[in-house]
């Protein structure tokens, strides 16, 4: 059960909800044009809808098993419980943000492209996690650098 929740928040699934395909790129088609810009843009759109369903299932989740226990540790395992939903609740908050920030580079025509060194970000990458702002190189550097401030 506990899989098949965690397989509902994969990009791929977002995909096949939204009735997509994963985009076949023909040779001579320009990056980033109208249709593919139209393709993440239903990708993420379906990811934010299915996003702010879950958020409201938690919230209706928590008032629905709210219940006043009289052993404290009945008690305890519950707020555990409601803490961990409240955690997913926030990142998925956190994950909507994100959303709409690349909604909006979507519209001013801007996705799709690195924001450190401005290369092609691609496709696969892009459907993988559309949200991404780097390309792999970049992203690969700025976690080497942040293994190295860490340790």
């Amino acid at each position: 059960m506990e899989k098949e929740k965690n397989k509902k928040k994969s990009s791929l699934n977002v995909l096949s909800i939204a009735g997509l395909k994963p985009y076949q790129k023909r040779i001579d088609e320009e990056y980033m044009n109208e249709k593919q810009m139209l393709h993440f843009k239903k990708i993420l759109e379906t990811w934010k809808n299915q996003l702010k369903i879950e958020i409201n299932h938690t919230l209706l989740y928590i008032q629905d098993k709210s219940t006043n226990f009289p052993d404290p540790i009945d008690r305890a395992a519950q707020e555990e419980e409601f803490s961990l939903e409240l955690r997913n609740r926030d990142r998925s908050r956190k994950l909507i943000k994100k959303i709409q920030e690349t909604l909006k580079k979507i519209k001013e025509k801007d996705f799709g492209y690195c924001d450190s060194c401005g290369v092609e970000i691609g496709i696969r990458r892009l459907e993988a996690r559309p949200t991404a702002n780097l390309c792999i190189d970049c992203k690969t550097l700025a976690e080497i650098r942040e293994k190295q401030m860490a340790g």
